[in-house]
């Protein structure tokens, strides 16, 4: 027992001692040259920069999404809005000078009618020709009237000896009645037998004279100065005055051309600046570059109710004869102005049920502005009222565009270029 406790012992001092010198031994190795030391604050350091790292990361990850999210659904809306141009309206000139189409008409026109019925024996003038007031024209044979004639100056001879005898006879009565030869009564018969006997000579010499001036018809005469614009007759033909209830005929057509008429109507809105007085020149298509002055010197002091319009009349010189009656023209009026209207382009007017509007765009914005408009020159049209000068008009906009809608503006190629 005391072997095995003394064996026992010495082995458990021996492992006392390998343990001694193996914490010697390590001590020995912390403390030697060639030991590294473990870096545990710059770890701990790296690990923090690392985490900033990838939180940075994910951070501009995600605000990179959300910008781009919020660029996504701006462009989506952008693009999903109408695409319009707008325009500046401009300002109408100081005067007004518009065009109106006219209808040139003789000053004075007249249809020649024949005012007997015979047989036309000769014309003198055709068309074109140039007369005077009181010049032949043509003549008709009128051998019925003429009959009548002679029978009207027979019956008017007879009517004479008729009542000059009645009258003598009267006279007697009247001497005789004094002296009590002759009754009252018979006097009195013979004094009435002659007052009716001078009335007879009185009708028949009307007769007379009706039937002189029915011949003096006979002879066709131009009634005043002008030109030949028709003849609608022939040797030959017979002539119908219409007297018997049959179809009368134009036998000449005369016009004055001298001076010309020329009506126009000016639309409602110039109605009180159109005054007689002003001027008002005139173009013909046929004579380009060619303007003939001329004066408003009527108006028809009422509006035409179906077309909102006033007739006004414009006389023009025509010494030359380059005017012709029934001629289509352009008459340019030139009136004072406000100065107030603007132009703008035709295209870009809408037509809703409230009335007329214009569109025009601020912020994006469209607002639907009621307006008046004025002068209507085909391509751009004149506001009188309703828009303002530094507001930008849309351009040929989409029928379906509403009040406060969003759009997105592009300038026009022409702006694009001018200002490259």
């Amino acid at each position: 027992m005391s072997n095995e406790s003394t064996s026992n012992a010495s082995r458990g001092a021996g492992r006392q001692d390998e343990h001694k010198q193996m914490l010697h031994e390590g001590h020995d190795t912390q403390h030697a040259p060639d030991a590294k030391p473990v870096p545990t604050g710059l770890a701990v350091m790296t690990l923090v920069i690392v985490l900033i790292v990838f939180a940075a990361l994910a951070t501009f990850g995600i605000l990179s999404r959300i910008h781009h999210t919020n660029v996504l659904a701006k462009s989506t809306q952008e693009l999903a809005a109408p695409v319009v141009i707008a325009l500046a309206p401009k300002q109408g000139a100081a005067s007004d000078t518009f065009s109106l189409p006219g209808n040139v008409t003789a000053y004075t026109d007249s249809p020649i009618y024949a005012r007997t019925t015979g047989y036309l024996t000769k014309w003198y003038h055709d068309i074109g020709s140039h007369v005077k007031k009181g010049e032949l024209l043509a003549e008709i044979a009128t051998p019925e009237l003429d009959q009548q004639l002679a029978q009207a100056e027979a019956d008017l001879g007879t009517s004479e000896a008729n009542a000059k005898n009645a009258k003598a006879q009267a006279q007697r009565y009247q001497g005789l009645v004094n002296t009590n030869a002759v009754s009252q009564q018979d006097t009195e018969n013979f004094t009435n037998q002659a007052t009716a006997t001078a009335s007879s000579v009185k009708s028949a010499q009307a007769n007379v004279e009706r039937l002189k001036q029915l011949q003096s018809f006979e002879k066709i005469y131009a009634p005043f100065d002008g030109v030949i614009t028709a003849r609608n007759t022939d040797i030959g033909q017979l002539i119908d005055s219409g007297s018997s209830g049959g179809a009368t005929r134009e036998l000449f057509h005369i016009a004055a051309v001298d001076r010309l008429r020329v009506f126009a109507n000016v639309p409602q809105v110039y109605s009180h600046a159109a005054k007689p007085g002003i001027q008002a020149d005139l173009t013909l298509p046929e004579l380009p570059g060619r303007r003939f002055p001329g004066k408003l010197v009527r108006t028809a002091d009422s509006i035409d109710p179906n077309t909102r319009t006033l007739l006004v009349e414009v006389d023009v010189l025509n010494r030359t004869g380059l005017l012709f009656p029934g001629a289509y023209t352009d008459v340019h009026f030139n009136i004072p102005s406000n100065g107030s209207t603007l132009i703008i382009p035709s295209a870009s007017l809408i037509f809703r049920s409230q009335g007329l509007r214009v569109p025009v765009v601020k912020d994006n914005r469209v607002s639907l502005l009621p307006v008046v408009v004025g002068r209507d020159f085909g391509t751009t049209i004149e506001v009188l009222s309703g828009l303002n000068e530094g507001a930008s008009v849309i351009l040929n906009p989409p029928d379906s565009l509403v009040e406060g809608e969003v759009v997105r503006v592009v300038q026009p190629k022409q702006t694009k270029e001018a200002e490259e």
